[in-house]
This record gives structure tokens, C-alpha cells and sequence, in this order.
């Protein structure tokens, strides 16, 4: 398995596409300013990551799927650590629009 970081700059499109719609649903939901949420956050991705690392490593050393040579690229893991960032506020967003009925709280 290589490690490569010389990748399409698409790559960084996607990273703050995600990072972007990230701020955009924070900000909407008026909770960027509390540092608990901003912890909690960054703890969930950081979980999130460490299981998606694991899961490719165990898929890729037993076989599931492989990596050609040059198609690992290193900003794999910071989109996938937005992505998540992502996750948590659109969870949250619909969270506070079908439970709590009031929308963007």
C-alpha cells in the first residue's frame, strides 16, 4: 500500500465542499459560539475517522478491495474527517426540525 500526495486537485473541492456545508448548517443552527458542541464535534469525527481508518486497513490487508498504485491519495482522511463534521450537523439539523419542531435551534 502507498501513500501518495500528489492528487487531482478535485480533491480539495470535495474536502471544502463538505467543510463548507459544515459551517453553513453550524451557523444556521446558532450553535457555533458554544464550545461544548464545537468539542463534541471534533471528538465524533476523530471517532469517526479512527473507524474509517480501521475499516480500510482491515478491508485492504484481508482483500476486500485494493488501492492501485497511486489512487491512495492522503487527503482521503481530512475529507473524510469533514464529511463527518458534515454528518453530525445535518443529524442534528433534521434532528431539530422533525423532533423538537423548532426549526434551526
Amino acid at each position: 500500500m502507498n501513500v501518495f500526495f500528489d492528487f487531482n486537485s478535485s480533491w480539495y473541492i470535495l474536502l471544502f465542499a463538505f467543510l463548507g456545508a459544515w459551517a453553513i448548517l453550524m451557523v444556521m443552527r446558532r450553535n457555533w459560539k458554544a464550545k461544548h458542541e464545537v468539542k463534541e464535534q471534533v471528538m465524533l469525527a476523530l471517532g469517526g475517522m479512527i473507524s474509517l481508518a480501521l475499516m480500510e486497513f482491515f478491508a485492504v490487508s484481508t482483500g476486500l478491495w485494493n488501492y492501485t498504485p497511486g489512487n491512495w491519495p492522503v487527503i482521503l482522511w481530512p475529507t473524510y474527517f469533514a464529511a463527518i463534521l458534515f454528518g453530525y450537523q445535518l443529524l442534528r439539523t433534521i434532528e431539530s426540525l422533525f423532533l423538537h419542531r423548532s426549526p434551526m435551534v
